[in-house]
């Protein structure tokens, strides 16, 4: 028997409304019962990653690594600057390169805008290169940038929502997958 999976959900926006933070907080809300999304809000809080300080990192980078320990999987969402992922995400894997709990780490991405291309492949591209293992049927674009939803809409929207819940299913899926065939590869889409 499984108990609860740990899914740590980081968002690439430090914007107060931003959209990409509503959609990882409406997928902590539609989680299902087997599965526990915790949205990560100390991003913004982690220093600029240093190689100097692998040996002893900040507090704040060993809170961080240690919630990605516990996790089963990573959920990240995250938007697109000038053809790229933020310097918030790309900070954040910097301090995940050398911690060997992130390495084979199955991670979904959602996309909040299919415009954002650019940095969704160059997202999916960095986490392959770190060794994170990302799933990509539980992998998705939202049109969300034009529908003008808050984490409230995105919930109480049915194909939103359904397509959230799919997404989260099919992370759950993958990981108990991989527990019990830990050779196992994930389709690709």
């Amino acid at each position: 028997m499984l108990g609860i999976m740990k899914i740590l959900a980081l968002s690439g926006s430090l914007r107060a409304v931003s959209i990409n933070s509503a959609l990882l907080r409406a997928a902590a809300r539609l989680a299902p019962p087997e599965m526990s999304v915790t949205v990560f809000a100390g991003l913004g809080d982690l220093p600029l990653f240093n190689p100097d300080y692998e040996a002893c990192p900040p507090n704040v980078v060993q809170n961080f690594r240690s919630q990605v320990a516990e996790a089963g999987a990573l959920l990240i969402a995250s938007p697109e600057y000038a053809h790229g992922v933020t310097g918030t995400i790309k900070n954040a894997l910097d301090w995940l390169v050398g911690f060997e709990s992130f390495a084979y780490k199955p991670v979904a991405v959602l996309n909040a805008s299919p415009r954002a291309h650019h940095a969704d492949a160059s997202l999916r591209e960095t986490l392959k290169t770190m060794a994170a293992v990302v799933v990509e049927p539980a992998s998705i674009s939202i049109p969300l940038l034009s529908a003008n939803l808050d984490e409230d809409g995105m919930v109480s929207t049915p194909s939103v929502a359904a397509s959230i819940q799919e997404a989260l299913m099919t992370l759950y899926e993958a990981v108990v997958l991989r527990k019990a065939s830990p050779n196992a590869s994930f389709p690709m889409p």
